[in-house]
């Protein structure tokens, strides 16, 4: 296990400058982040960020690397007016604050910001916090081991970034993100386990938050390039279909385990990780529920937006089912 990952940091004058382009955007008013004219003007200020920003995104969506996870740090959060961390099942951030801004940015230059209706009721930024009764669940509101997964690895239509900002770290600076790529996995996996994950043996139910209903159909764990595949799994939620693929599964994840990566985000610290070649996961830690607990806002990211047009009414950015 290694505990680094590439990271850039914002020098002071640029993290000014993204400040200042936040607070434009803070001036539409309060519940406005969903609207589709605030995520225009937001696309627009993306624009405008510092190049020593834009470089490294533009970098990145080309070519995610080895760790398929870019780090950006130092970024504007605006920490002296952050309120109480939520509490509340299923929080969500409808309101323009620094944060949002900065994260709506940032989504609009690596592609189209995108939610689902049936999770955290389609707002494009969501909040990632530790929910009272829920400390066992396998998901954005649970305290423990989360395990490693693709985010809606179950949907045709899967996010291709998932974007996390820390707004709050936890009391004890214990919980981390963890991160393996595919692309450090491959050399781990013998030629027959390989063959089988690249085989449609595996079906992969919807996450909690979705009601856990129903099931995708037969699908490959590896697709694509065979020397560059791309990974669709979720090792709470993928089952094996045939004796090879439950061997084959397990081999994925103890290598998983040989490969990860894990960072503990800090306050202005952005995690981007590629959501086509590399899946996430989280340490246990404790939360107190003092309002001070750990506090990450979540947005997805879609590179080919019209992929999944026939999902958004209106062409908005919530896909429907």
């Amino acid at each position: 296990m290694t505990t680094t990952t590439g990271a850039v940091q914002t020098a002071a004058l640029d993290a000014s400058e993204v400040l200042r382009l936040a607070l434009d955007l803070c001036f539409w008013g309060d519940e406005q982040v969903d609207d589709p004219g605030w995520v225009t003007a937001a696309r627009e200020a993306g624009a405008e960020l510092p190049a020593a920003l834009r470089r490294p995104l533009r970098a990145f969506r080309r070519d995610p690397g080895d760790a398929g996870t870019l780090l950006l740090r130092g970024l504007p959060i605006d920490a002296e007016s952050l309120p109480p961390t939520p509490t509340v099942d299923g929080s969500v951030q409808r309101m323009v604050t620094v944060p949002a801004a900065v994260l709506m940015m940032i989504a609009c230059e690596l592609g189209e910001p995108t939610a689902f209706r049936a999770e955290k009721t389609g707002a494009l930024v969501q909040d990632v916090v530790p929910v009272p009764g829920k400390e066992t669940f396998q998901g954005n509101a649970g305290s423990v081991l989360l395990t490693f997964h693709n985010e809606n690895a179950f949907h045709r239509h899967r996010p291709d970034y998932v974007l996390l900002l820390c707004l709050r770290p936890d009391h004890d600076r214990i919980a981390g993100l963890r991160t393996v790529c595919v692309r450090e996995v491959l050399p781990l996996l013998t030629p027959d386990t390989r063959a089988a994950l690249a085989s449609p043996e595996f079906l992969t139910a919807p996450p909690p938050s979705f009601g856990g209903d129903g099931a995708s159909v037969p699908h490959a764990v590896l697709h694509g390039a065979a020397d560059d595949p791309d990974l669709r799994v979720d090792l709470a939620a993928t089952t094996p279909l045939t004796p090879r693929a439950e061997v084959a599964l397990g081999e994925l994840g103890r290598a998983f385990e040989q490969a990860t990566r894990t960072v503990r985000l800090t306050p202005g610290d952005l995690a981007i990780v590629d959501n086509r070649v590399t899946v996430h996961g989280r340490t246990d830690f404790t939360p107190r529920y003092d309002g001070e607990d750990r506090w990450l806002q979540r947005t997805f990211v879609t590179a080919d937006f019209r992929r999944s047009r026939d999902h958004r009414p209106h062409d908005g950015h919530v896909l429907e089912g």
